[in-house]
């Protein structure tokens, strides 16, 4: 794809990743892209470079715009590597360049280059750089997601280059919000932040918080968002709302089961438990953990407001599939939501007693007690589970109008 005039001078020069479908363990059945962006002005500047894969990409479509050599600076808002291995590529063609980054993000720097030979400045929030007729303003969103990160304001334009904030893994040929849905839809669009922001961005809800509270008050304008991975927002309130909403702990009032099977015991006790969940008035989506990406079943998890874990008993501890998707859960530090377990078992429990266990450690709200099914579920034992499903969506229900109650 060639470069893309975003606004007044304003280029995309990224890169689109259509093949990516594994991102360090995060499935991309979408791909994704590697956004950076080009201002001309009387000191052209280049924020962000792009993965190494994609260098020739990004200097060719600077080369459409400008001579590489004639970069007066270069903006860093986040070191990881699909955003600056190809910073060298960059500096080499931008001899003379001057590098503005956090201060944690030129101490990791150091650990991926020789910056000896660099000129770089450590800048902070509320600090500017004036490039002709325009002023960039910096803002630091330490751990989101990395401790290096900030965002770029352009003041002059309002556009917010946010970096990993505000993105999805999306691979488009076209550029804009608008321009996907007319292509694609709202849904699918939307499906993409919602699963970018549950596993990548969940575990800092309460900083995203801050960092939306500090930028309405710092009278900050945004008429559009430029983020480093996928779609750009020339109507930003939409992702606006939809953070503020996610960092605000809102969910739908429905509910997820999350599960997997041995003998498929486990499984037919989830057939009554949807229809229990469902006859009180509650949608209910399944997952079978070893038939789903991983980080599709955490989106799943993240966006109902509860969700069943399932696994049968082996060795007298989870099922080894259950067990990592807890193991991740518990990384990524969910808040307000309610969990319960089931499971099937032989001659001895302890998967259900461990799923517990594991909600504690992640200070979830649990629905107890558990639910144990001995070998095959009989006719008797598919009753259980249709009240354990029934009763399950009724403390859902009131889980979440407590929730909207303190969260108005």
């Amino acid at each position: 794809m060639k470069a893309v005039e975003l606004k007044n001078g304003i280029y995309w020069v990224g890169a689109i990743d259509w093949a990516v479908r594994d991102f360090h363990g995060y499935e991309t059945p979408r791909g994704t892209t590697y956004n950076n962006y080009l201002i001309m002005d009387d000191e052209i500047t280049l924020l962000d470079t792009v993965k190494h894969d994609f260098a020739d990409t990004t200097v060719k479509n600077i080369r459409s715009i400008a001579d590489p050599s004639k970069i007066k600076h270069m903006v860093v808002n986040h070191i990881e590597n699909d955003h600056a291995t190809s910073l060298d590529r960059i500096m080499e063609l931008a001899i003379g360049a001057t590098i503005y980054i956090t201060g944690k993000g030129k101490k990791g720097l150091e650990k991926f280059f020789d910056i000896s030979k660099w000129t770089i400045k450590t800048v902070k929030t509320g600090d500017t750089l004036n490039i002709g007729k325009r002023t960039l303003l910096f803002l630091e969103t330490p751990m989101l997601h990395w401790p290096d990160s900030m965002m770029t304001y352009i003041k002059e334009e309002k556009v917010l280059i946010s970096q990993d904030g505000f993105g999805q893994h999306i691979a488009s040929a076209v550029r804009f919000d608008d321009e996907f849905v007319t292509c694609a839809s709202m849904a699918e669009l939307e499906d993409a932040v919602v699963d970018y922001y549950a596993n990548i961005l969940m575990p800092f809800g309460q900083i995203i918080k801050t960092k939306l509270a500090e930028i309405r008050k710092l009278g900050l304008e945004i008429e559009m968002i430029a983020p480093d991975h996928g779609i750009v927002w020339r109507n930003p309130r939409k992702v606006v709302q939809m953070y503020t909403d996610m960092a605000g702990g809102r969910a739908e009032l429905c509910a997820s089961i999350i599960y997997d099977t041995m003998w498929h015991s486990t499984e037919q006790m989830t057939t009554p438990m949807i229809q229990g969940i469902k006859d009180e008035g509650i949608e209910c989506k399944v997952i079978k953990l070893r038939a789903t990406p991983m980080s599709v079943a955490i989106k799943e998890f993240w966006k109902a407001r509860g969700c069943l874990i399932g696994s049968p008993t082996l060795n007298n501890i989870l099922y080894p599939t259950v067990a990592q998707f807890l193991t991740h859960l518990r990384g990524l530090r969910p808040k307000n939501r309610i969990v319960g377990a089931f499971g099937s078992y032989g001659w001895g429990g302890g998967a259900v007693k461990e799923a517990y266990e594991e909600f504690k450690k992640m200070g979830l709200e649990t629905f107890e007690p558990g639910l144990q099914i001995l070998y095959k579920p009989s006719l008797e034992d598919e009753t259980k589970c249709y009240d354990f499903g029934r009763e399950f969506a009724k403390k859902v229900k009131e889980y979440n109008r407590k929730f909207e109650e303190e969260a108005s």
